[in-house]
């Protein structure tokens, strides 16, 4: 039984079963895995410790960046201090040892992998973030480190679906200036000059793109299923803040 035996980790099909790997999206039964001073410090460090424990690494080893929607990635050759936490959205890494974590609560955990080359990435993925080019870089960041592009294989976590996201109306001008292709994300909400937006479904098409052949999107709506995640859509709606965050990560073996 979830919660019982074993806390729930989302995995993606194209990852399971790829030598020296281990990946997973973790879902609320791992509680907040967040770095955040509007949180207690003691109750973080213990939930993160727990999926460090997972991946076999310390916990100092497992990296997340202060994540600020934007297209930078960071190549990972070290760990560093929860403190000095590197400004970026995206990491990618050749070494064994270290885990990459992304924290989200409806934005989409991108986790990717060349096992050939031993090269990963993570990426958080927003519609800001996605729109600059998050996921172009980290391709681009892990083929710098030797990946290529026929081999990488690409999964999407739990995210925030195309039925829970209104958006208002200025974004179809947002995404129709980069692609008449976008159309297709939006479709009419209740509200009028209001539309919902699929973000899953964006960053599918991002990575159809960047001529990537393995991906898998896990369909799981963040912001529809409060029993297994945290959402910052959900948390607004009701006025509730500051909102949990979820995390997503992928390690060599060490």
């Amino acid at each position: 039984m979830r919660g019982v035996l074993m806390p729930e980790i989302v995995t993606a099909s194209n990852l399971e079963g790829l030598a020296n790997l281990r990946h997973g999206f973790f879902t609320r039964d791992w509680g907040n895995c967040g770095i955040s001073e509007k949180f207690d410090a003691g109750e973080l460090a213990a939930n993160r410790a727990r999926v460090a424990q997972y991946f076999h690494v310390q916990p100092e080893n497992l990296l997340s960046c202060l994540q600020i929607h934007s297209a930078d990635v960071l190549t990972v050759t070290e760990s560093w201090p929860t403190s000095q936490r590197p400004r970026a959205d995206a990491m990618v890494t050749d070494r064994k040892g270290i885990a990459l974590g992304i924290l989200t609560a409806d934005c989409g955990p991108l986790l990717f992998v060349d096992v050939g080359a031993g090269v990963i990435g993570a990426a958080h993925a927003g519609w800001r973030g996605a729109l600059a080019g998050i996921i172009e870089n980290t391709i681009a960041a892990m083929v710098r480190l030797g990946a290529r592009r026929s081999r990488i294989h690409a999964a999407l976590g739990p995210c925030i679906g195309w039925n829970s996201y209104e958006v208002g109306p200025e974004f179809p001008t947002l995404f129709l200036a980069e692609s008449w292709a976008n159309e297709k994300l939006f479709r009419p909400s209740s509200r009028a000059d209001h539309y919902m937006f699929d973000l899953p479904g964006y960053i599918e098409m991002k990575i159809d793109d960047a001529a990537i052949p393995s991906f898998t999107s896990v369909s799981a709506d963040t912001s529809a299923n409060e029993a297994r995640f945290f959402s910052y859509r959900r948390d607004t709606l009701r006025k509730v803040s500051p909102t949990e965050s979820l995390i997503s990560v992928v390690a060599l073996n060490p």
